[in-house]
């Protein structure tokens, strides 16, 4: 929910999301925070995609699917019963 929720908000480059989650779960490591991520890949309630490019590689940026929103307007109604 949490990960749905931080994409919900802005698109992120797959290590600034991972700085945002480790501000407020300090003892997750960056391995579980990228199983999270790829489960949400899977599930098809996240994306990626390739930025512009830069002055290195192009980037690859997250973003929550259609399905994503749905699944966290879900969780969100669930835990505030």
């Amino acid at each position: 929910m949490c990960f749905l929720k931080k994409l919900s908000q802005n698109d992120y480059y797959g290590c600034t999301l991972m700085q945002e989650m480790r501000k407020v779960f300090t003892d997750v490591n960056d391995s579980t925070f990228y199983a999270i991520l790829r489960r949400l890949k899977k599930e098809g309630k996240a994306e990626t995609y390739f930025g512009e490019k830069s002055n290195g590689p192009q980037r690859k940026y997250c973003r929550i699917t259609e399905a994503g929103i749905c699944d966290l307007v879900s969780t969100v109604k669930d835990w505030k019963a």
